[in-house]
């Protein structure tokens, strides 16, 4: 029982983590339909954000004020990204709309140029960020099992993403707006929404959420100029996984492949359960293409 439910925890933890990393990635290739390869680079930005504002507290704050260097490093780390994402909106992105193959590519020499740029400010090695005095520990229940505080907050970060983003899609009439242009651009700009500003902030939220799942991986080990290269696959895997454009299915994706992960790793290794986690997606995408939830579309096929 005590194996089963710290399974259970690690595949939740590992689920929310990818799925933190995949919400960004859902909205712009859900939304413009661009293979944003730089996604793991903006994931970079946001740890980075957060290893700066761990240097900027320790040497000029308060020492009782710097346990509360995480909590202010996650609105940095948003702002940033989405910033640094608006700006390759403007100049790159979107000359780039319907020609999704010279996105891809445009995209990936965007990720080694912010690598190489990263390596030039930071250094090739790793650094490490130290977590707060408060994230460290756990929760034990029933004597045996222990939940890291780490972990904890990271689930309860990825379902506060989850909220928010909700209420900004179902409830502001920007968020609307956004929804009206994926269902039907065409007749969206008919009705005198401007695609254009929708686009932009959409791949500025997007950009946005990569940086929080920067912040948040600080918390699970070192950060270096190439972290995002790890993510990237895993990213696109949850996204093509749940259903292009779906909130839900990128929900349900990121939960499932953490789970099935976590307990095929348990009953044989690491790689092996990549593996077998690819081959399940790919023979479930052979007889489901559209993926887990379907994205209905006003638009005439």
């Amino acid at each position: 029982m005590d194996v089963m439910l710290t399974q259970l925890f690690n595949g939740m933890s590992l689920g929310s983590i990818m799925l933190l990393i995949a919400l960004g990635l859902a909205i712009t290739f859900g939304l413009m339909n661009v293979i944003n390869m730089a996604h793991g680079e903006l994931i970079m930005i946001g740890a980075y954000m957060t290893y700066l504002t761990q240097l900027f507290f320790s040497h000029y704050a308060p020492e009782s004020m710097h346990g509360f260097y995480f909590l202010i490093a996650i609105p940095i780390a948003f702002l940033v990204s989405a910033l640094i994402g608006l700006l390759l909106e403007h100049f790159l992105i979107r000359h780039l709309y319907g020609r999704p193959l010279d996105s891809l590519l445009a995209t990936w020499g965007i990720s080694l140029i912010l690598q190489q740029i990263a390596r030039s400010i930071f250094g090739a090695p790793n650094v490490a960020v130290t977590a707060p005095d408060w994230l460290n520990g756990g929760l034990t229940l029933m004597g045996n099992v222990t939940f890291p505080y780490k972990r904890l907050f990271i689930i309860f970060l990825v379902v506060a993403c989850i909220v928010g983003l909700y209420f900004y899609l179902y409830r502001t009439s920007a968020g609307r707006r956004m929804q009206a242009v994926t269902l039907n651009r065409g007749m969206a700009s008919c009705l005198g929404i401007s695609t254009r500003k929708v686009d932009a902030y959409a791949f500025a939220l997007g950009s946005g959420l990569a940086g929080i799942a920067g912040c948040a991986l600080t918390l699970i080990g070192p950060i270096g100029p190439s972290i995002g290269s790890y993510y990237i696959v895993d990213a696109f895997m949850v996204v093509v996984l749940g259903g292009v454009g779906k909130l839900a299915g990128t929900v349900a994706g990121g939960f499932l492949i953490g789970l099935l992960g976590t307990f095929l790793e348990y009953s044989t290794t690491a790689t092996l359960a990549k593996v077998i986690v690819f081959a399940l997606i790919i023979a479930f995408l052979q007889w489901k293409p559209s993926g887990l939830v379907n994205m209905r579309t006003r638009a005439l096929e």
